[in-house]
């Protein structure tokens, strides 16, 4: 694995079902990537071996939250990249913490 990336999304929206709605939306679209995701809390993570798929996979996210609620969206994204590879996955992060 090459390359892990965490989007917080937060939407502008006026209550908190709509912020459910962009978020599930956002969420869906990572998940049909077909890489691995892990929903959280307060962010999703997906890992992928093709740093500019992760890029683009973060740039179609910001776009669908814009569409589905349009008045704006704020997001934190955190990545960690290594070119040679081996970086931690998110199954060896957190599947300890879920048996």
């Amino acid at each position: 694995m090459l390359a892990s990336v965490a989007l917080q999304i937060l939407p502008e929206t006026l209550d908190d079902e709509q912020t459910i709605k962009v978020v599930d939306e956002v969420i869906a679209y990572m998940k049909s990537t077909g890489l691995e995701c892990y929903v959280a809390p307060f962010e999703t993570a997906i890992e992928g071996s093709d740093i500019d798929q992760l890029m683009d996979i973060m740039k179609e996210c910001l776009h669908i939250a814009g569409k589905a609620n349009n008045k704006g969206v704020a997001a934190f994204i955190k990545v960690v990249y290594r070119p040679d590879g081996d970086v931690l996955t998110i199954e060896k992060k957190v599947t300890k913490h879920h048996l």
